[in-house]
């Protein structure tokens, strides 16, 4: 018993030996790497940093925007963000940086990991050869003949909203609109883009779906913002690690029967033969009929991926959208009711939409742009840096460091935009004159949005038809404070009260 005793404590001793030398040899890595990576962003200050904790007063607080704002007017086009040890992000917010980096072919970032569960391996993830097949596969999917008839289906879709909103405007309490926003966008990509034949607004089985969407939005803000939420294993351990998992499986659910129900078309010839036989194919035709046609282009986890990466992206950040542009119109209605007179002198008591419209409505498009420069649904886009890269000013930085690109910091960079606060049209005017990179919020370069104009249409369709039937107003007792998590979120919702108009 003491030959095994000693034995025992033996093993333990030399464990505990070989975990103290790990954490050393760790403990020397880190405080190499950022040796090193001090020397290396000498020519980009920062607000000081604790050595192990970087800047959590920044990163791991709800009030981002504000420090931003204070780094942006010290410390001009790019400064790092310390997250812990000898982890960091550069954070940049000129045009000039912009256009250098979404110039290149650098891969997505690390942080769009916590993404993977819920959209997987699609057009947002993947990079390199795989990422430019994807693409060119779908793009066809975008064209301006795909997209024309869909006008007439977006009104319709808001028309169905605005006939619910009759029921709030003899109220005297402000209406929350995200929600009804995100299940009318939802509607218009269910029908525009999968073919939907039911009313998603009408029979309430989508919220489910919009529940853990939003759920899902909220802890991977929370996994990105927490140190021990980094590793995988941790993470499923917790409760937030379990729920991720649990909100992930109800929107696979939903699009899984996307995915089902077009594919019960296919398996009748008449109806290949009729999908066969379209002009233009449609974002899912596209997708199950590569399928079909050879079954080794899509995997099912890949045709997966590509459908929740399109729900996501082409329901949520358009929601947003249109929410934050209501509350701007609505904040000034001197720009709200020039957009209503423009719409109204286009459309007179039409209660419809169609293409021919949408280029006739330049006062109302500059508002659009105005509201998506303040609150740029997609605030910050990351990419980690395959080689080195010197900007126009000979600043440099080295290879495998991740750049985080503001959209929000350079909208409301005002050394880009003067008086960046304000709510101004006339930047955006025929006139106008500014950078090629200075307003981003589809992102740019050869990574942008693939679904840019399919969003501009639904938001000149939503704005236009919502205008000619209600007044915008805000609720003084509960303006909106913005937040960056996947999207520009309020923390405290969007509420407007909404007069219905005579």
């Amino acid at each position: 018993m003491n030959i095994s005793a000693l034995s025992i404590s033996g093993l333990l001793q030399v464990a505990l030996l070989l975990s103290l030398l790990l954490l050393l040899f760790k403990a020397v890595q880190h405080h190499l790497r950022r040796q090193w990576l001090l020397r290396a962003l000498q020519q980009f200050p920062s607000p000081p940093a604790h050595w192990l904790f970087g800047h959590q007063q920044e990163f791991l607080k709800n009030d981002d925007l504000q420090h931003l704002l204070t780094r942006i007017e010290k410390y001009p086009s790019a400064s790092p963000l310390w997250i812990w040890g000898s982890e960091l992000f550069v954070l940049v917010y000129d045009p000039d940086y912009m256009k250098v980096i979404l110039g290149r072919s650098d891969p997505k970032a690390h942080i769009y990991r916590f993404l993977l569960p819920w959209i997987g391996y699609g057009l947002v993830m993947i990079n390199g050869q795989k990422w430019f097949q994807h693409r060119r596969m779908l793009t066809p999917a975008f064209h301006f003949n795909i997209l024309k008839p869909y006008v007439g289906i977006m009104a319709d879709s808001v028309q169905v909203m605005l006939d619910k909103w009759e029921q709030f405007t003899d109220q005297d309490n402000s209406v929350e609109i995200f929600p009804h926003v995100s299940l009318m966008t939802l509607d218009t990509i269910m029908k525009c883009v999968f073919s939907y034949q039911g009313s998603v607004q009408l029979d309430r089985n989508s919220q489910p779906y919009l529940q853990a969407v939003n759920d899902l939005k909220t802890l991977i803000n929370t996994r990105m913002r927490n140190i021990f939420y980094q590793n995988n294993g941790i993470y499923k351990l917790t409760s937030d690690g379990r729920w991720t998992n649990r909100a992930c499986q109800i929107a696979h659910e939903h699009t899984d029967l996307v995915i089902k129900q077009r594919k019960a078309q296919l398996q009748d010839k008449g109806e290949l033969e009729k999908f066969r036989e379209k002009k233009h194919l449609d974002f899912l035709d596209i997708l199950l009929l590569a399928r079909v046609e050879n079954g080794s282009s899509l995997s099912d986890e890949e045709l997966r991926a590509e459908v929740d990466s399109f729900m996501f992206g082409g329901h949520d950040t358009t929601a947003t959208s249109i929410s934050w542009i209501f509350y701007a119109l609505a904040t000034h209605p001197d720009h709200q009711q020039r957009c209503r007179e423009e719409i109204q002198s286009i459309l007179g008591d039409e209660a419809s939409m169609t293409w021919d419209h949408l280029e006739k409505m330049p006062y109302t498009t500059m508002c659009i742009k105005e509201a998506l420069r303040l609150y740029p649904p997609v605030s910050n886009v990351g990419r980690k840096l395959s080689k080195p890269v010197t900007f126009p000013d000979g600043r440099c930085l080295p290879e495998g460091l991740t750049v985080l690109l503001s959209i929000y910091g350079l909208h409301h960079n005002p050394r880009v935009w003067p008086n960046p606060e304000v709510f101004d049209p006339s930047r955006f005017s025929p006139d106008s004159n500014h950078h090629s990179h200075s307003f981003l919020p589809f992102s740019g370069g050869a990574r942008n949005c693939l679904g840019k104009q399919f969003a501009i249409y639904k938001l000149k369709v939503a704005v236009a038809l919502t205008l000619l039937r209600f007044e915008l107003l805000p609720d003084p007792t509960k303006i909106p404070v913005p937040v960056i998590q996947l999207v520009l979120q309020s923390k405290n919702g969007i509420h407007l009260h909404l007069r219905k108009l005579q």
